[in-house]
C-alpha cells in the first residue's frame, strides 16, 4: 500500500494529469485520466523504492500530509 502524499494536477501543456510525489525526489507519473495517472503513480512509487534499495540509497518514511489548504 502506498502511503506517500501525491499531488495531482492537470497540465494543459502535456494534455495529461501529472502526479508528483514530493517525498520521493524525481518521482513523477502522468495519465490521460485522473485514475490512470494515480494508478501509474503507484507503479512508479514502487519502482522508485525498488531502485533506491538496489542502489543502497535511503528511502524516506512517509510523513503523511505535507501541505495544508
Amino acid at each position: 500500500m502506498v502511503r506517500y502524499e501525491v499531488i495531482i494536477y492537470w497540465s494543459e501543456e502535456d494534455r495529461a494529469f501529472i502526479v508528483e510525489v514530493p517525498e520521493l525526489p524525481g518521482c513523477l507519473a502522468d495519465g490521460t485520466t485522473y485514475q490512470e495517472a494515480l494508478a501509474n503513480a503507484e507503479v512508479i512509487i514502487h519502482e522508485w523504492i525498488e531502485t533506491a534499495r538496489e542502489l543502497g540509497r535511503s528511502i524516506p518514511e512517509p510523513k503523511g500530509r505535507l501541505v495544508y489548504a
